[in-house]
């Protein structure tokens, strides 16, 4: 019998959700921040949904966010031309960097003590946090707003995506490009898997996987529609993709087959991303939810509890689930 998809749906966003993130694997779990255009990016514990807490400070809309690997910082990058730096555990802000226009992207080191930003004004930024007084460094070179700016390489080298079609590579201590890939339209989102070195792009209805340090293209793949995100799985047995049309694909990565499609968002999917166990994928949407999806349906895990046939009365043996279609968190 088919097992049914059930995903959980965190509300409390009122705008489009348009970037997500989770933290590594802490010893109270691992955690999920999501950035709106509500202006308030919010945390929640990764493998239930639940709310957390709420970053409150930016005037603008939210369009990047990303915690470090242990869940004790938090960065926001926002419409309010700042990009700012969050104690996670309290809530507080602990620093906002001033920047000349809308900032879209942020990212730390691997050690928390570097901050990646870019945005409209087509720069790339390094903050030092142990320093904020400091001036940033900055890299020039793309031609009109960055999407999405990355660390790889063991924070040696930079991948940054913009509106000019363009994703380049940069090193970071000489500060120059070292490649550029070009494309017939604007990267929508960008995702860098370091066990492999494994860049994942989205472009129109195509899934590009090429390989981080030489981009070179390892393999592509078509969706059925128009795709913003993707996100690989830590195993690399499958990949998930959203886009316009509401749905969630996963694909098979090696044959490239779609597996499973499934539709619970009412509007278009801006973002997706793998927890670090692989467990489950969240997705945000314009229809201002995150949902929480499970990679194996039907085990039991969070507040997913599986319930086999032979332990419910026959009255009740088409129903594999204890928990409601519908899961507010």
């Amino acid at each position: 019998m088919a097992m049914r998809q059930t995903p959980l749906t965190c509300s409390g966003h009122t705008r489009p959700v348009v970037d997500l993130a989770f933290s590594g694997i802490t010893p109270h779990g691992y955690f999920l921040i999501s950035a709106c255009k509500d202006g308030k990016p919010m945390l929640r514990q990764g493998d239930t949904g639940d709310w957390i807490g709420t970053f409150l400070g930016h005037k603008g809309a939210v369009w990047g966010a990303t915690l470090n690997t242990d869940a004790t910082k938090a960065a926001t990058a926002a419409a309010d031309f700042t990009a700012k730096v969050w104690d996670a555990v309290s809530g507080d802000e602990v620093l906002t960097l001033a920047h000349k226009h809308i900032v879209k992207t942020v990212t730390f080191t691997q050690d928390s003590n570097c901050l990646l930003t870019g945005g409209n004004d087509k720069l790339l930024r390094i903050y030092d946090l142990s320093d904020p007084e400091a001036a940033p460094q900055e890299i020039a070179g793309h031609t009109s707003a960055i999407k999405k700016a990355l660390w790889c390489n063991n924070d040696k080298q930079i991948l940054s995506a913009a509106e000019d079609k363009t994703i380049r590579l940069w090193d970071r201590s000489s500060m120059e490009e070292v490649k550029t890939l070009t494309f017939d339209t604007s990267v929508s989102s960008m995702e860098y898997v370091p066990d492999g070195e494994i860049l994942v792009i989205t472009y129109g209805k195509t899934v590009a996987f090429y390989n981080a340090l030489s981009l070179d293209l390892i393999k592509t793949v078509e969706a059925p529609a128009p795709i913003n995100s993707a996100s690989l799985h830590p195993e690399k047995d499958f990949f998930v993709a959203g886009g316009e049309d509401f749905k969630l694909y996963k694909f098979d990565y090696s044959t490239k087959e779609e597996l499973e499609s499934y539709k619970g968002h009412f509007g278009p999917v801006h973002c997706v991303r793998f927890s670090p166990d692989g467990e489950l994928y969240a997705s945000g949407s314009e229809d201002g939810t995150l949902r929480l999806w499970q990679t194996a349906v039907g085990k039991t895990y969070g507040l997913w509890k599986c319930v086999l046939p032979e332990d419910l009365g026959a009255e009740n043996s088409e129903q594999l689930y204890t928990s409601p279609p519908e899961i507010k968190a």
